[in-house]
């Protein structure tokens, strides 16, 4: 997979950074034989854009504070990649299955945790959760990541399924973290 780095990123990036960034690829076949440009960012965490011209996707640009990177940051940003390569041509009808990863912040994030354990050594950004798990955010990833899949599972047959997660992740912190175990994480889909 082609990787195009800016100048300013090339300034920047530190040889853990390229490795997290190319590893992180490995991750994501959707990707495969595109090319993506990787840019620096001093604002945000990250950000992701898809460049059309014509109506057609051009670039796939992803741009990253190299300062404290995560995976979790670098993978939400290649998530976006792949929601806006998703959408497809803008000339051509819409080829949105119900596989696609939908398209928005929280589900960037679910798809995100959900893909692998690598992603989460890293709080997710936009969905929501009590501080205590945030702060202790190791002790809990695991049981959000299955809490994740377990979503993508329910958004099959319960359009809510954004709440429904939510509403998990609040409950966890009612639990002893050493405790918290993928048994205990099976959720009937039956209930609200």
């Amino acid at each position: 997979m082609p990787l195009r780095l800016t100048p300013l990123l090339q300034k920047r990036l530190t040889r853990r950074a390229q490795a997290m960034i190319e590893s992180s690829l490995a991750y994501f076949p959707e990707l495969d034989g595109k090319s993506i440009t990787v840019g620096y960012t001093r604002k945000h965490l990250g950000s992701a854009t898809v460049v059309y011209r014509k109506g057609i996707i051009s670039q796939l640009v992803i741009r990253l504070k190299v300062r404290k990177l995560s995976y979790q940051t670098i993978g939400h940003e290649l998530t976006h990649l792949v929601q806006g390569l998703a959408r497809g041509d803008r000339r051509a009808a819409s080829p949105v299955r119900g596989d696609n990863i939908p398209s928005g912040e929280k589900q960037c994030d679910i798809w995100t945790l959900a893909r692998d354990r690598i992603f989460c050594d890293d709080a997710p950004t936009y969905i929501r959760m009590p501080r205590v798990m945030r702060e202790r955010w190791p002790a809990y990833a695991e049981a959000v990541r299955q809490l994740c899949l377990a979503a993508i599972e329910k958004r099959k047959s319960h359009r809510l399924y954004i709440r429904w997660l939510e509403a998990e992740i609040r409950r966890l912190p009612q639990r002893s973290p050493e405790k918290i175990s993928p048994e205990q994480l099976e959720l009937p889909f039956g209930q609200g």
